[in-house]
């Protein structure tokens, strides 16, 4: 007979070679995966709801809302329109221009709302280019995960560091902002040299292009007002939500009540419509995947891992903080990384406990790995798998081996570079 590890370990295992295989759909797998759990006594089904994380579900369908209604005011063709005339229409200094702004949003907002944000304005103004949309899209869930390293609000890894240390917006800054800078130059350099010499358009296209009025794109300016009023006080609530005592889903699912209720008050077929548009699809599979790894959490498979990792350092702060990186990097490419945070959070603070007396490098390197590692598979992070819902939304399918052949390289690049940071940082 098997023991409850053995079966979930196996569970986890199918679930995830289904995922990369692409033979079933991942929110088929997330869902069949997590009621095995649960049905093999893995874990009780209150227990199971206990490891959903509502942040993570609340904030996807707060910020779906929010920018589905937008997106009825013609903002997002203004925006794409706007930003191809100031790049002069020219594809590869347009892909660079929107990483660069999905990067500069991920650390002011999250990853999650950027993407949600962003993406709309690439589809629009690379089906104007006709030019592929799938080397934007690459480009947009990288800068989104580097971008979201180095703030607190960033990336919930670190609003979960952030909260369980002390640590404020500016010790964030501080201390990765500066590798999440030069991370993300020498990844646009790699994009530059993968895609430069595919990515064409004609003159006519990019003529068209530039003769097009932004402005005009605008279809209802009223309902703009209050979008933009809306994005604005739910933007605010998100710097500010740590002050505040409210968790980020709280400030967007208040952002989308406010909008609706400022938009369609009593007209049920337009909140039928608004609600119908939310990717359902992202949210069922998350859910089942925060359950997936919830029974790892509760047979005690993940805290074992991590557990006996440490011992191989034997006590040693800076074998530890670079086993911390590259091992948080590598299981957040492949396992959700806020389960996996949560679980290394009490472990490094047993290590104060038992004699070492600085943890800084290991709590930065816990975040760095965590957020970088994001970048190695489509579902390493949360934006990777809204942007792949929303590509397949509109017929573009993103494989999961197709994706790691260009991110999981970078992704080890990047990781790279932050042993080098966190070592003339913080050990030397």
């Amino acid at each position: 007979m098997f023991d409850s590890t053995t079966i979930a370990v196996t569970i986890f295992i199918i679930a995830y070679a289904l995922i990369i295989s692409e033979k079933v759909h991942r929110t088929i797998v997330g869902i069949f995966g997590a009621m095995l759990m649960i049905m093999f006594g893995i874990l009780s089904q209150e227990t199971a709801i206990h490891h959903i994380d509502f942040n993570t579900l609340g904030l996807l369908m707060g910020m779906m809302i929010i920018v589905n209604i937008t997106a009825e005011t013609g903002l997002f063709n203004f925006l794409a329109i706007w930003a191809a005339q100031r790049v002069k229409a020219q594809p590869m200094k347009l892909l660079l221009a929107l990483a660069t702004l999905t990067a500069v949003c991920s650390a002011l907002l999250d990853n999650v709302t950027t993407v949600l944000l962003t993406v709309p304005v690439t589809f629009s103004i690379t089906s104007q280019l006709k030019v592929d949309v799938k080397p934007f899209l690459m480009a947009q869930i990288l800068a989104s995960n580097i971008g979201g390293t180095a703030t607190l609000v960033g990336d919930p890894p670190n609003i979960m560091i952030g909260s369980a240390v002390g640590l404020s917006f500016l010790d964030f800054i501080l201390n990765l902002a500066a590798p999440a800078v030069v991370i993300f130059i020498v990844t646009t350099f790699i994009l530059e040299f993968l895609y430069g010499k595919g990515l064409h358009t004609t003159p006519e296209l990019q003529a068209q292009v530039m003769k097009l009025k932004p402005a005009k794109q605008i279809s209802d300016p009223a309902l703009l007002k209050r979008c933009l009023f809306v994005l604005a006080l739910t933007m605010g609530l998100f710097v500010a939500h740590g002050a505040l005592g409210l968790e980020s889903a709280t400030a967007a699912m208040f952002g989308a009540g406010l909008l609706l209720l400022l938009t369609f008050t009593r007209d049920e077929e337009k909140i039928a419509k608004v609600l119908s548009k939310i990717e359902w699809l992202a949210i069922f599979f998350f859910a089942g995947l925060f359950i997936l790894v919830g029974a790892l959490v509760e047979t005690g498979v993940i805290k074992m891992l991590a557990a006996e990792a440490m011992t191989i350092t034997e006590g040693s702060v800076e074998a530890t903080a670079i086993l911390i990186l590259w091992m948080s990097a590598i299981a957040s490419a492949f396992v959700d990384n806020i389960p996996f945070v949560a679980t290394m959070i009490p472990l490094i603070k047993d290590m104060g406990a038992m004699g070492i007396a600085n943890l800084d490098p290991l709590w930065w390197s816990l975040a760095l790995g965590a957020c970088l590692g994001g970048n190695g598979t489509l579902i390493g992070a949360s934006a990777n798998v809204v942007v792949a819902s929303l590509a397949a939304q509109h017929g573009q399918q993103i494989s999961f081996i197709g994706f790691m052949k260009v991110a999981f390289p970078c992704m080890i690049l990047s990781i790279i570079m932050s042993t080098a940071y966190v070592y003339l940082r913080y050990l030397m």
